[in-house]
């Protein structure tokens, strides 16, 4: 089992850029595929970016491709997102989330999928 805590969002100005972290608890972190997503007032919860278990294969939403990016660091148990060019519509809480999987190279956007959630942090992006 693994335990998720988000942190890094804020209020920040368009264009601006903010970096969110997620730690992981426990010893097998590299065992798990990451993702993230976020949830805007009145709307779904969406896919934003995810990153397999070595960190070699990343795959990202239309909406964030180009402006975002994944990262993770295994021997810190962390993942990040790095957000660049931010819009008002990038607003919302960014939660994320672990697969447990075998499967080294391994990426997904199905909410589905994922195992583990974090609580969320929020982000909110002014014009």
């Amino acid at each position: 089992q693994v335990q998720l805590v988000e942190s890094g969002g804020g209020l920040v100005q368009g264009g601006g850029s903010l970096r969110l972290s997620c730690a992981a608890s426990g010893r097998t972190f590299s065992s798990y595929a990451m993702g993230w997503f976020r949830q805007a007032p009145g709307k779904e919860r969406e896919f934003v970016a995810a990153i397999s278990r070595s960190g070699s294969n990343t795959y990202y939403a239309d909406s964030v491709k180009g402006r975002f990016t994944i990262s993770r660091d295994n021997a810190k148990n962390t993942v990040y997102l790095q957000m660049n060019s931010l819009k008002p519509e990038d607003t919302a809480v960014y939660y994320c989330a672990a697969k447990l999987t075998t499967i080294a190279s391994m990426t997904t956007q199905s909410l589905m999928d994922y195992n583990y959630w974090g609580r969320g942090t929020q982000a909110t992006v002014s014009s």
